[in-house]
C-alpha cells in the first residue's frame, strides 16, 4: 500500500502522536510506503482566503468557483497542491486525531476546506436526468480507502445508541460520508479509543496490539457499505432514498448504509 497519514494533534508525545508513530513503523516494516502530513508541525494554515487561489481569485471572492479555476489552471498555493498530490499518490489514507467538541480539530477541518477544492474533490462529472455528478461512491478519489483513527475522552457508554453524546457512528457520519465518501473514497470502520482522558502507560501494550492488528488488516477490511448515489437507490434529482429500500425501523443517517 501507499499510505498517507494526516495527523492532527499539537503534542508529539500524546497518545495520538504514539498512534501515528506506530502506524508509520508498522506499515513500513510490512513493506508499505508511508507519507505523513503532520499538520501542527507543518504550521498548516487552516483558513481559506484569496491567497489560496493566486491570480484565479476573484473580487469579491467566490470560494467554489475560484478554487476550481485555480485547480484547473495550476495556480493553487503550493501547500494545497502538495496535499492534493499526496492524496492522488495514496491508495490508503489514515486520519489520526482526537475528537474535540464532537468533531475533528479545527486545523484538520481547515485542511479539508483548503485541499478538497472544487473540480478536485467536488463539482465533477455529468449532471443529467439520470446522474447527479460523480460523488458518493464515484469521483476524483475513487479507488482509495480511508480510516479514521480517533481518540475520545469519554467512556464508550456515552457514545452508544442511548448515550448522552449520541452514537459514535452518527458523530462521525459527516466526516466519513460527507467528506470522504463524497469524492469517492471507500471508508473503513473507524478505530476508536474511548476513555483516553484516563489512559495510562499501562494501557499502551493492549492499545498498540489492537492498533497493529487493524493496520495489518487494512487491505482485507470491508468498507462501510454506504449507498452509491447514481446506482438506483436514490431518486434523481431529489436525491431522496427510494421508498421501500430501508430495513424496517431504520431512520436517520443509517438509511444511507446498505443492510
Amino acid at each position: 500500500m501507499k499510505t498517507l497519514i494526516v495527523y492532527a494533534h499539537p503534542e508529539p508525545k500524546s497518545l495520538n502522536g504514539s498512534l501515528k508513530d506506530l502506524a508509520v513503523s508498522t506499515l513500513t516494516k510490512a513493506g508499505h510506503e508511508v507519507r505523513v502530513s503532520d499538520l501542527y508541525a507543518m504550521r498548516w494554515k487552516a483558513t481559506v482566503d484569496a491567497a489560496d487561489y493566486g491570480p484565479s481569485a476573484s473580487s469579491p471572492l467566490r470560494v467554489p468557483k475560484d478554487s476550481g479555476r485555480a485547480f484547473e489552471t495550476g495556480t493553487l498555493t503550493p501547500d494545497v497542491r502538495a496535499e492534493q498530490e499526496k492524496l492522488l499518490w495514496a491508495d490508503t489514507i489514515i486520519f489520526q486525531f482526537p475528537l474535540w467538541w464532537y468533531t475533528m480539530p479545527a486545523i484538520l477541518k481547515g485542511w479539508v476546506d483548503r485541499v478538497f477544492t472544487y473540480r478536485f474533490a467536488y463539482g465533477v462529472g455529468e449532471h443529467s436526468a439520470v446522474k447527479y455528478g460523480e460523488r458518493f461512491g464515484e469521483g476524483t478519489l475513487a479507488g482509495r480507502r480511508a480510516l479514521l483513527s480517533v481518540t475520545v475522552g469519554g467512556p464508550e457508554s456515552h457514545y452508544a445508541e442511548r448515550g448522552i453524546n449520541g452514537p459514535i457512528d452518527d458523530l462521525l457520519f459527516p466526516i466519513q460520508h460527507g467528506i470522504l465518501y463524497y469524492p469517492g473514497i471507500e471508508v473503513l470502520p473507524p478505530f476508536v479509543l474511548y476513555g483516553t482522558d484516563r489512559t495510562t502507560g499501562d494501557d499502551w501494550p493492549d492499545i498498540a496490539k489492537a492498533w497493529e492488528q487493524r493496520l495489518l488488516t487494512l487491505e482485507t477490511t470491508e468498507p462501510i457499505p454506504f449507498r452509491r448515489q447514481n446506482f438506483g437507490d436514490y431518486e434523481i434529482p431529489s436525491l431522496n432514498l427510494k421508498e421501500g429500500l430501508e430495513p424496517a425501523g431504520r431512520s436517520g443517517f443509517r438509511l444511507h448504509v446498505r443492510a
